[in-house]
């Protein structure tokens, strides 16, 4: 039998034990409580973060690392501080400083590195936009043809120009001042004009037309003041009805139309006028008080302006001659002339408000359109076909030209001009059927032949490749452009003469070919391309192509890639455009 305070003693031994397993159980709970909540905490916050990165990673995605860099640097609130940056030991520019990272003016990088960049706004997001190249490249989506758009000319405006004084009242061509601010007439340039509208008439719709007054259906009436007259008659000359008018000598003569012609400004008409004579058109501003006079006058004069008043002289010859006028571009190289600036979109602020007639004279198919590709081509092609020499077959540049140190006198020859000439002549015997512009083409390639040292621009290689010269120096300098469209003009020649035939234009172009694709690989800078071989033949500094004639040269080599399927071709046109990239050659 158990004593007293045993009992006691295992009573409280119990009491001890139940207390210490409530006390388990209960800090067991509170541990799983305290568990719960920071499992549904660490839950939460878990979400949160999903919510926000899902929320950004699209925006993220479509932004330049450097964007997002930055904002990261704006949002930790971190104030940069100005530093100068000194560059090769030569000057300083002042920079940004962020703790490690230096930030450098765009406007340095540009010019240092000849990079270019502009903002944008794409989706609503401003962005910076970086590149190494400001031309574009073109891929050819189908074999040159000769009888097609030349290269990628249906994208060259010629008349537009700043180097082109205004395109001839008398010829309908473009006059240069590239080299002669006088102006002369420069066969590589009126070449391009051509060759530039014959693309266009391609490549773009139907232009629109609207006939004025074709003394047949469609007859204007035209306002005729006291002491002038105006009548229709039949003119042998033109087998047709034409408009015959004749004013005094008093200022308030005149025959005159009004009209209300937006939009389109290309004027064309059959004209006859006397000596003294002039035929006006206005155009006026529809936005604000601004009327611009153009007077088409019987004179030699090239061009002139006073105020708002702008001359272009038609010739004195008292016959019939069709006249295709760009209205704009005639304000335009007035207003050059005028030392106006040039403005946006004059297309869209100008209007033709009326048409007058001073002196005597004839018109007939008075017509505005939006365009008259085809006749500005035929006014090229018949002004090469006209003022080429018989004897050499060569268009001389009546200008002085300074290149790499040799003075190139008045007179000299270039094998671009012979080229580009071929081309537009054979495009105008394919369109017209006319054998003189053959013949015309035929007599271009003897200058070819001919060396440069004895008037011509033939040059050699290491005495063994043909290369035609843009620029007949002496040592050579192997221009790359330029020989390149004139091995185009002899393509052009040959498939329009007959593809199986055997010809001179087949020869040299065969020739000019295999001196390209061995040459080819002297032109790479590793970067970029060369513009010449002076570097190789006068041991001066390169003279590197600017981006232009760069994407030039690329826009060349795809398209005889196309002709010719030698990998050199392809594969240096596939390089250098990755140039244009900012990719490199590899170094050692």
């Amino acid at each position: 039998m158990k004593s007293v305070h045993s009992v006691f003693f295992e009573r409280r031994r119990r009491r001890s034990e139940w207390n210490a397993t409530i006390i388990s159980k209960v800090a067991v709970m509170m541990v799983g409580r305290l568990n719960l909540r920071v499992a549904l905490g660490v839950l939460c916050i878990v979400v949160l973060l999903l919510t926000l990165f899902w929320s950004h990673c699209g925006e993220l995605s479509r932004r330049p690392i450097g964007s997002v860099l930055s904002n990261a640097l704006s949002e930790r609130n971190v104030a940069s501080e100005e530093i100068e940056c000194m560059i090769n030991g030569e000057f300083s520019v002042a920079c940004r400083r962020d703790r490690d990272e230096i930030y450098v003016p765009f406007t340095f990088i540009h010019k240092y590195f000849e990079i270019y960049g502009k903002l944008s706004v794409v989706d609503g997001v401003e962005k910076f936009e970086w590149s190494h190249s400001y031309s574009k490249i073109y891929h050819p989506k189908k074999k040159y043809d000769p009888r097609g758009t030349f290269t990628t000319f249906e994208n060259y405006n010629v008349e537009v120009r700043d180097r082109v004084k205004c395109i001839s009242g008398i010829d309908g061509v473009p006059v240069s001042i590239q080299w002669e601010p006088r102006g002369f007439y420069y066969a590589t340039q009126i070449a391009q004009f051509g060759l530039a509208h014959y693309s266009k008439n391609i490549t773009e719709p139907e232009p629109r037309r609207r006939v004025i007054d074709d003394g047949e259906k469609h007859l204007e009436s035209w306002i005729v003041s006291k002491d002038a007259y105006m009548t229709r008659e039949y003119d042998s000359t033109m087998q047709t009805n034409i408009l015959k008018f004749a004013t005094t000598d008093h200022v308030s003569s005149q025959v005159w139309l009004k009209v209300n012609i937006s939009q389109d400004f290309v004027l064309s008409l059959d004209l006859m006028l006397k000596p003294n004579s002039s035929l006006t058109v206005v155009l006026q501003n529809k936005d604000r008080k601004e009327t611009v006079y153009l007077h088409y006058i019987t004179s030699l004069q090239l061009i002139s302006a006073q105020e708002d008043h702008i001359y272009y002289g038609i010739g004195v010859d008292a016959a019939w001659r069709r006249i295709t006028r760009d209205l704009i571009i005639d304000m335009q190289k007035g207003w050059a002339l005028l030392d106006r600036p040039k403005r946006k979109s004059p297309r869209n602020k100008f209007k033709i408000s009326s048409i007058i007639l001073c002196g005597s004279g004839s018109l007939d198919n008075v017509t505005v359109s939006s365009s008259e590709h085809m006749a500005q081509f035929v006014a090229a092609a018949r002004w090469l076909a006209a003022h080429q020499r018989p004897r050499t077959g060569a268009w001389p540049v009546p200008a002085r030209r300074r290149v790499a140190g040799t003075d190139l006198r008045p007179g000299w020859h270039s094998a671009m001009s012979q080229g580009h000439a071929i081309s537009v002549l054979s495009r105008a015997y394919y369109r017209s059927g006319e054998p003189a512009y053959l013949r015309a083409a035929q007599r271009a390639l003897y200058l070819l032949d001919v060396p440069s040292h004895a008037g011509g621009v033939k040059a050699l290689w290491m005495d063994k490749y043909v290369w035609y010269e843009e620029y007949p120096t002496t040592p050579p300098l192997f221009v790359l452009n330029g020989f390149i469209y004139t091995l185009l003009g002899l393509y052009d020649l040959h498939i329009l003469e007959g593809e199986n035939s055997i010809s001179l234009a087949k020869k040299m172009f065969d020739d000019g070919m295999t001196s390209l694709k061995t040459l080819l690989p002297l032109f790479d800078t590793g970067s970029g391309s060369f513009y010449d071989l002076r570097h190789f033949t006068l041991g001066v500094s390169p003279n590197i192509a600017r981006w232009d004639y760069h994407a030039t040269h690329v826009n060349q080599l795809y398209l005889l890639a196309g002709l010719d399927d030698d990998p050199i071709l392809i594969n240096t046109a596939r390089r250098w455009e990755g140039y244009m990239q900012g990719k490199r050659a590899a170094h050692n």
